[in-house]
């Protein structure tokens, strides 16, 4: 799999672009800010935008939906549980075309990408793994995880995530929604919030 990462705006959140290598399409994972610059990576490396996965609702991850949409005519994924948020957490109605949740399995851009239901960041945040990658959204970052004192988070639920993703036994490559990545093995020794 080939991955390429685009910190957006000014929360510098994580945007990726994920496809098999070979494959004329990308999903485009939490396009949050700048969607001209997602769409000219596209373009750069070839590729159609087949669609749009969202690992959870907050504005600073959905920001360049629309546009995208818009331009490529390209599904959009999101986890229905997150619909409930307050239209001030998600910059107004979140747009999205299709529902994903706990054990789907889309295949898109030439992967077979798992969803794991991870709330507690929000009611709907949702980590996306292909193979042995982990796109974590804002559950899990290098060194800590996802606040949980915004409308719709929840503490005992990020734990029971966290606790999860904890026990997965593969080490697995961990790309964050923020900062730098990481492995679930480092995180597991080093992260206080996977012990």
């Amino acid at each position: 799999m080939k991955i390429h990462t685009l910190p957006l705006g000014a929360y510098q959140t994580n945007c990726y672009l994920i496809h098999e290598t070979g494959s004329k399409t990308c999903c485009v994972i939490d396009p949050g800010f700048e969607p001209e610059t997602v769409l000219d990576e596209a373009a750069r490396l070839g590729l159609t935008v087949e669609a749009v996965l969202l690992t959870h609702g907050h504005f600073d991850h959905v920001g360049g939906v629309r546009q995208i949409a818009a331009d490529t005519g390209c599904r959009v994924y999101l986890c229905p549980e997150d619909l409930s948020m307050p239209p001030a957490m998600t910059a107004g109605p979140l747009h999205h075309t299709h529902t994903y949740g706990e054990g789907d399995v889309l295949h898109l851009a030439g992967l077979d990408i798992t969803v794991l239901h991870t709330p507690g960041h929000t009611p709907g945040s949702v980590c996306l793994r292909v193979g042995n990658v982990l796109f974590s959204g804002d559950t899990l970052f290098a060194g800590s995880c996802g606040r949980t004192d915004l409308p719709g988070g929840d503490w005992n639920a990020i734990r029971k995530s966290l606790i999860r993703l904890a026990a997965i036994p593969e080490d697995l490559q961990v790309f964050p929604g923020h900062g730098e990545s990481t492995t679930l093995a480092a995180e597991k020794r080093y992260n206080p919030y996977l012990r």
